[in-house]
């Protein structure tokens, strides 16, 4: 499971229960490589519902990208990363997927010499793929490749997160795949009224690090997103995977909720500066069950 969101510079878990039916014989809480928590279940008894529920309190701290941010030998690109930073940085460069469609489609995004403006590419290719594709909720198993994105001019989050890194890896630039939550305000109300699972792309910029770029929602930033696992490749990144057992007959479906609710008054109470800016905790409640049986 990874369920539990990171704990980031700009969020901070306040409170996590992870509440399991039925109860596991065993619950391991451990982190992978990249800093992700992840729980690992083990059953021994017969149940006709497994259901995952987990509950957390966030403190977030929503932050803009700024073009002045960014050093200045990295506001054109071509750029080159530290030296220090790329060994880390590796993983994430690495190309993911290349095909020729991959390239011709990035092409208009980069002038005739290959150069850009790098705070200028990056916010514009996360609006154009969200005018250019059409946003589906797909249920089947895996990643669309990239090719084949471009070919039927729509994919889910995960599909179009996978495109844009796809897209910038090609350059020698550092994004990797983000899987967490969405946050769905309602502009009428103080509070939060729903939310979604979601996947975007995160891009290493020398300067402010690792930026968020939801190509699916056209946004940049984190504003509205809260990180649960960042990986190089998006099924390092899967919410909640395993096995069972059971007959042929057995219901399959898995129905997936996620509410969101709104802290702001306790940022306000505590004198937290944030809180002007917009609510500076939320709360997610996401549950798994079986959609019935």
């Amino acid at each position: 499971m990874m369920l539990r969101p990171r704990d980031d510079d700009d969020q901070r878990i306040i409170e996590s229960e992870l509440e399991i039916t039925p109860s596991p014989r065993q619950l391991a809480w451990t982190k992978d490589g990249f800093g992700n928590h992840v729980a690992i279940a083990h059953f021994d008894a017969r149940a006709r519902e497994l259901r995952f529920a987990s509950n957390v309190r966030v403190d977030h701290a929503p932050a803009e990208f700024r073009a002045t941010d960014i050093k200045d030998f990295a506001r054109s690109y071509p750029f080159a990363y530290a030296p220090e930073d790329r060994p880390d940085l590796e993983p994430f460069i690495q190309p993911l997927s290349p095909h020729p469609a991959v390239d011709l489609w990035s092409a208009p995004f980069f002038r005739n010499d290959g150069s850009a403006d790098t705070y200028d590419l990056l916010g514009d290719m996360t609006r154009t793929i969200r005018r250019s594709f059409k946003h589906v909720a797909r249920h089947e198993k895996g990643i669309q490749a990239p090719a084949w994105t471009l070919k039927l001019g729509s994919g889910s989050c995960r599909d179009l997160a996978v495109l844009m890194i796809a897209a910038l890896r090609a350059r020698g630039i550092a994004a990797r795949f983000v899987s967490g939550y969405l946050h769905l305000p309602d502009d009428d109300d103080d509070g939060a009224v729903g939310g979604n699972t979601h996947a975007w792309v995160q891009v290493y910029v020398p300067g402010p690090g690792w930026v968020d770029f939801d190509p699916s929602g056209g946004a940049v930033g984190n504003k509205n997103l809260i990180r649960v696992a960042v990986a190089p490749d998006a099924r390092e990144a899967i919410p909640l995977q395993g096995t069972w057992f059971g007959t042929a007959a057995d219901h399959r479906a898995m129905k997936v909720a996620v509410k969101v609710t709104t802290a702001g008054t306790g940022a306000r109470d505590r004198g937290d500066e944030r809180a002007e800016d917009g609510p500076a905790k939320l709360s997610f409640a996401a549950a798994t069950r079986p959609a019935s049986g």
